[in-house]
């Protein structure tokens, strides 16, 4: 499946007009010849006769050409649905800019929102409730202050955490091991792999106390194990048991059949941008694709189409988190960490199971 429009060409333009797509508002306009008014994409006033129709990339350009804006859909203001995405925008920024917790009300209420309808908007943009978010940006603060060899009472602190006992009640779920751990590159962390073929190829599967931590693919195994090695430097690397080994037949069921359900405990570790993304990447349907800019504009950060490809590339966890159902604009398939070609496979082998 295409992303929803492609702005070079004419004809998509006409479908996502037919179908008053509102994911296409701000992206161009159409004008009517008969009638002399421009409008957006979504309007929703009854539709004219395609031979009527042009296309022009924005509002200014339409009135340049003699059209004046719709008085329905009014072209010439921000789109309601960009409207909203800036105000999640802007809750976003008051929570980064917060050492403090913040209750949903007051959040709802600085950016002039009901509570109820705030949190729904918030979880439909970003993948994350409130409570969630707040909880990744404190675990990201937690990773940057480890980092910077802080003292782990003060980076505890520091990241918004109301007392020590606040944090190390969440402490596995933050960063999957002790702080200390952490801070020393998850030093005597244990992971436990298993290598092994499927129809994608060579892959590697690594489990931490935590849950899944990797799922890797390649075509050759010791070069598998030599990037677990690179991505968890300081752990203590060892082959799974046999009750791993079970676990390992339901991720290798996955890779054979994307888009199956997965009830594995998971450890996913990355920045709070990283878990935007990843969780936006998870609720695209299996069969279809998304654009780096759809992504972009579901997490409320619709210029960080760049800092969203690297989120992809970042992904450790191959089809649990699927990446590969992200496409350039034009439908074009690029970037993926385990080769376009594995991509092109996943892609048509979740297609065939929609047709069954």
């Amino acid at each position: 499946m295409k992303p929803f429009f492609d702005n070079a060409n004419d004809e998509s333009r006409w479908q996502a007009v037919e179908t008053r797509d509102h994911r296409a508002d701000g992206q161009f306009v159409f004008a009517v010849k008969t009638t002399g008014v421009c409008c957006r994409p979504s309007c929703s006033a009854r539709h004219a006769l395609r031979k009527n129709v042009v296309f022009f990339e924005n509002v200014g350009q339409a009135v340049n050409a003699g059209f004046r804006p719709c008085k329905r859909c009014q072209p010439d203001k921000l789109a309601p649905e960009q409207q909203r995405i800036d105000r999640i925008t802007q809750a976003c920024r008051i929570l980064e800019t917060s050492n403090q917790p913040i209750a949903l009300a007051e959040l709802a209420s600085r950016v002039a929102m009901s509570p109820f309808h705030f949190h729904r908007l918030f979880k439909q943009v970003t993948g994350l409730t409130p409570h969630g978010w707040q909880k990744a940006l404190r675990a990201k603060r937690l990773r940057e202050q480890l980092t910077q060899s802080e003292p782990v009472t003060r980076a505890v602190f520091d990241a918004g955490y109301q007392s020590g006992s606040n944090y190390y009640q969440q402490a596995d779920e933050v960063l999957g091991m002790t702080a200390k751990q952490f801070r020393q590159g998850g030093e005597r962390a244990e992971i436990q792999f298993v290598v092994g073929t499927c129809r994608l190829g060579e892959f590697l599967v690594a489990q931490s106390e935590r849950g899944i931590c990797a799922i890797l693919l390649g075509s050759d195994a010791q070069r598998l194990i030599q990037e677990l090695e690179t991505l968890f430097p300081h752990s203590s690397l060892m082959v799974g048991d046999a009750y791993f080994a079970a676990r390992v037949a339901q991720v290798v069921n996955l890779l054979e059949h994307p888009g199956q359900p997965i009830s594995l405990p998971l450890d996913i570790q990355g920045t709070a941008f990283q878990q935007l993304v990843w969780q936006a990447l998870r609720d695209i349907p299996a069969g279809q694709t998304a654009s780096y800019r759809d992504i972009a504009l579901r997490i409320g950060k619709p210029q960080a189409i760049r800092a969203v490809a690297g989120a992809c590339a970042a992904n450790k966890l191959a089809v649990v988190i699927p990446c590969h159902r992200v496409v350039r604009n034009d439908g074009a398939l690029s970037g993926y960490r385990w080769g376009v070609e594995r991509k092109r496979q996943l892609l048509e082998i979740e297609a065939e199971q929609q047709e069954e």
